[in-house]
């Protein structure tokens, strides 16, 4: 993945990107960190260390033991100019928070400490993208002097992340001039080297988005099939599987609409949700945006059953008729009626939560009747994963590839092998219509 040098500068968000360092870091990035003194009058430059696993440098004339190193690279054998071989190894600098005083510096080409004089350095010739997120009150942001010094930037191809707004740091004010979140933060990085990426540069096109220009739609959590005005039938998913198919569809490039059945949990960046709570609502909300997929990821427990006759009012102890007898009809199978309006380029996965002896061979069958390029099996009865679990294990069943195991792993780590094997299917399928298309290669002609 990258190498990417922040630079931290003196404000209260300061603390904001320790959890986009962490972030970055379990994304597969590398990260080294440029402090100015006034920024660790916030944050200690112990806690980055400790996040990052490297060391922090605040000024030019001290010794960097990894001489310019990334984390987990060789050290070199001789020591280089701290602020130029930082640089040179980095993919990218981002600066957050950028108070005014630094962004005033930065426009007119200061260089009076590590921060400042690494900024040159990737500004020049052969430079690397710069990246700057503002964070500050928002009288100051609006300030002439601020907003002349960030169309300057912005004029020189420096990028400008946000700032957001909402509650500031000053007691009772409320407008623009937050810090972005670390999410938003690691977006806006992951997209700008997409770019210099495509565009060849330093990378060499070794950093992409291989999934630029496909549009995923994903199911996540479960549905809620009302009883009464209050109760439901419902499942334990959390639908953490489906946010980090999401969110790691989205790093690759897609384009990622999430039908969300009752999910609690922050919404990935970039990502469309549409919440829904029951069955029905479900089936609508996919079948409305299924056409335009190129990949559905169907990680929703969808209910079997719901009640009859749900009441329109809460049904009382205090009834005559209580309890009540509850009466269970079928709901609509939406990934079977999805996969019968398929086009021949759709992929589609489904996913079985099964318990117990027998999980593999039902969804086999799954797998067939439904008509899926695959189906990702968990087996709920193994301790630690499974619903509202942080990890997972499954068994990847492919119509044409047959079946690989995926050991126990974080669940966005079994996000990207369910990923991976949609790059396969999709491979084997274009393959399979070349052919088609050219039936002499068949021949070997």
């Amino acid at each position: 993945m990258a190498r990417l040098l922040f630079g931290v500068t003196g404000g209260i968000a300061a603390y904001k990107m320790l959890e986009t360092a962490r972030l970055a870091i379990k994304a597969g990035h590398s990260v080294r960190v440029i402090q100015t003194e006034t920024s660790q009058r916030f944050v200690g430059a112990a806690s980055f260390a400790g996040v990052t696993g490297g060391p922090v440098l605040t000024s030019e004339f001290e010794d960097d033991p990894l001489r310019g190193a990334y984390p987990g690279e060789p050290t070199p054998d001789r020591a280089p100019i701290s602020h130029l071989a930082l640089v040179e190894n980095a993919d990218l600098f981002l600066i957050a928070p950028a108070s005014a005083n630094t962004i005033a510096k930065l426009a007119h080409g200061h260089a009076d400490g590590l921060l400042t004089t690494a900024a040159l350095a990737a500004a020049g010739a052969g430079g690397i993208p710069i990246l700057i997120a503002p964070a500050m009150n928002n009288h100051m942001y609006h300030a002439p002097a601020v907003q002349a010094n960030l169309k300057l930037l912005t004029e020189r191809g420096v990028t400008v992340i946000g700032p957001g707004t909402g509650d500031l740091a000053s007691h009772g004010e409320h407008g623009v001039g937050r810090l972005s979140e670390p999410a938003e933060l690691l977006e806006a990085v992951e997209a700008r080297l997409a770019e210099a990426g495509a565009g060849g540069g330093r990378f060499g096109g070794s950093w992409s988005r291989p999934w630029l220009g496909m549009r995923v739609l994903v199911t996540a959590g479960g549905t809620r099939e009302p009883i009464d005005s209050v109760r439901y039938i419902g499942n334990r998913s959390s639908g953490r599987m489906g946010f980090a198919l999401a969110e790691r569809a989205a790093r690759r490039g897609a384009e990622v609409t999430v039908v969300a059945a009752n999910v609690a949990l922050p919404a990935p960046p970039g990502v469309t949700i549409v919440a829904v709570e029951t069955a029905a609502e479900l089936k609508a909300a996919c079948e409305e945006r299924f056409d335009a997929c190129d990949v559905l990821l169907m990680a929703a427990a969808v209910a079997d059953f719901r009640p009859r006759d749900p009441a329109a009012h809460k049904l009382k102890k205090t009834d005559p008729t209580h309890p009540p007898d509850l009466a269970l009809e079928p709901t609509d199978d939406v990934l079977s009626a999805l996969a019968g309006r398929r086009r021949p380029d759709q992929v589609l996965v489904g996913f079985a939560a099964e318990h117990g002896d027998g999980a593999i061979d039902y969804a086999r069958g799954k797998l067939e009747r439904k008509r899926l390029d695959a189906i990702v099996v968990n087996d709920i009865s193994l301790p630690g994963i499974g619903f509202d679990a942080a990890d997972n294990e499954v068994t990847i069943l492919a119509r044409e590839r047959g079946e690989r195991r995926l050991r126990k792993a974080r669940k966005e780590q079994i996000a990207d092998g369910v990923l991976d094997e949609v790059d396969r299917i999709r491979a084997k399928e274009s393959h399979d219509r070349a052919i088609r298309a050219d039936p002499a290669r068949t021949a070997g002609v």
